[in-house]
């Protein structure tokens, strides 16, 4: 069995769909971090058989609406003196900003590089989202 230790000060992100991890940790730029991280990848789980959890040893700024958008079944628990100090609930998030690129090459982002790329969330059964500017669909 692997034992990871436990943290006094830091962010746990749990119930990750087995496999979604490194999309995490690359997504939310873990790897520029200073502190200590751990990527566990399919970890037991009663409730989904497989998970991946990412620890950090040190609190943070997490962008809440990349895991939203990539798993809003994921918990994050922020970890202050060895005990649950917050539980973060995430939702599908409405709007996107710089998560995902317009594949449309006429569209004004593929144009102009250093426009923002932001799509807003149309609709939420099949989680697609479309661009603000061209209203082209991404899935």
């Amino acid at each position: 069995m692997l034992n990871i230790d436990s943290l006094e000060n830091g962010i746990v992100i749990d119930h990750i769909a087995a496999g979604s991890g490194m999309q995490i940790y690359k997504l939310l730029h873990l790897d520029q971090l200073d502190c200590c991280v751990a990527v566990i990848q399919n970890a037991k789980s009663t409730k989904y058989g497989r998970k991946d959890i990412i620890k950090i040893d040190g609190i943070i700024d997490l962008d809440l609406d990349i895991l939203g958008y990539v798993d809003h079944n994921v918990t994050v628990d922020v970890i202050q003196n060895g005990r649950i100090a917050e539980k973060k609930k995430l939702v599908l998030p409405k709007r996107l900003k710089n998560v995902i690129r317009c594949k449309n090459p006429r569209c004004i982002t593929s144009a102009e590089p250093g426009i923002d790329q932001i799509f807003r969330l149309c609709g939420e059964d099949n989680r697609s989202y479309r661009c603000i500017y061209c209203e082209q669909k991404y899935k």
